[in-house]
């Protein structure tokens, strides 16, 4: 591909699905600055049809020509002409959190941005990706899958989170050197401001001002209760289908009292804190990357 693509990568839980409701939102000033968008559309997003045909943990390296091959025919469908740039968002390009509750930090990054990278022929204009605090990440990662799927409780799965292999800037380097875009920014969760900002901040010659924020929120997330009726079910050996468990969530969103359903002793959460944020002073010295500071607090 011989267009301009810009990239927002994730992270997961950062408000991927209402950065991508936003691009819907938009799609018709995003159309008049030349940019087609393409983004998977979970969460009932409308117009999401990118599925990326990516390796996964398993795949060799010698499948990475074939993986390239495939998803570049899959951005050529949705951005077939050369003259339009391409906004492409998906959270999954380093990998799914699957492999979080092994201590693993997206083990299958390299072989998916190899394939990413051979099949756009070229620099990314731009990638940006939002940073989240590990305990936060890891405690909304283990609530999500809890949603459709049976889990094991959080205290088996802690130990797991606390000696996770490796984390952001490993990731972003992994960026930077794989897919090796013209620019790359990076800011946490904390500074990642409305998605028409996010937006703005992705594309050069957006105002934000003149964007509509989305004026629903999609991906909400359920409630204790919600999870442990959920969780009764699905270890009781029933597979609920979409529809069904969302119900249950809707059902109980009004029972927003915590019952400890996921939650870090306060020792470890700290321990995760002062990780998190001497990995933000790596990422604010690595070269290469832009890093927006989060704001301070006053």
């Amino acid at each position: 591909m011989t267009k301009p693509v810009l990239i927002h990568a994730g992270a997961h839980r950062t408000g991927t699905s209402s950065f991508q409701l936003c691009l819907h939102e938009n799609r018709a000033v995003l159309d008049r600055h030349g940019f087609d968008i393409a983004y998977p559309g979970r969460d009932g997003v409308p117009g999401g049809r990118l599925r990326l045909p990516l390796p996964r943990r398993r795949h060799g390296d010698k499948r990475i020509p074939q993986f390239a091959q495939q998803t570049r025919a899959v951005l050529t469908g949705l951005s077939p002409a050369e003259d339009r740039g391409l906004i492409l968002s998906e959270e999954n390009i380093p990998g799914p959190m699957l492999h979080f509750y092994h201590g693993q930090f997206f083990p299958a990054a390299r072989k998916r941005l190899l394939s990413l990278a051979r099949a756009l022929d070229g620099p990314p204009d731009h990638l940006l990706y939002v940073v989240r605090s590990y305990a936060d990440l890891y405690v909304s990662a283990y609530r999500k899958r809890a949603e459709d799927n049976a889990v094991a409780p959080f205290s088996e799965i802690v130990p797991h989170f606390m000696a996770m292999d490796r984390g952001w800037p490993e990731l972003i380097a992994e960026m930077r050197e794989t897919l090796g875009p013209l620019r790359l920014t990076v800011l946490p969760y904390e500074a990642r401001g409305s998605s028409c900002a996010l937006l703005a901040r992705l594309v050069p010659g957006l105002d934000a001002a003149a964007l509509s924020e989305p004026g629903r929120t999609v991906n909400q997330s359920a409630t204790d209760a919600a999870l442990e009726a959920l969780q009764v079910r699905y270890r009781a050996g029933e597979t609920l289908p979409r529809r069904a468990w969302q119900k249950i969530v809707q059902d109980h969103a009004g029972r927003v009292g915590k019952t400890g359903f996921a939650a870090f002793p306060e020792a470890e959460r700290q321990a995760l804190g002062a990780r998190y944020d001497a990995d933000l002073l790596r990422l604010a010295d690595m070269p290469g990357i832009s890093f927006v500071p989060p704001a301070r607090a006053s």
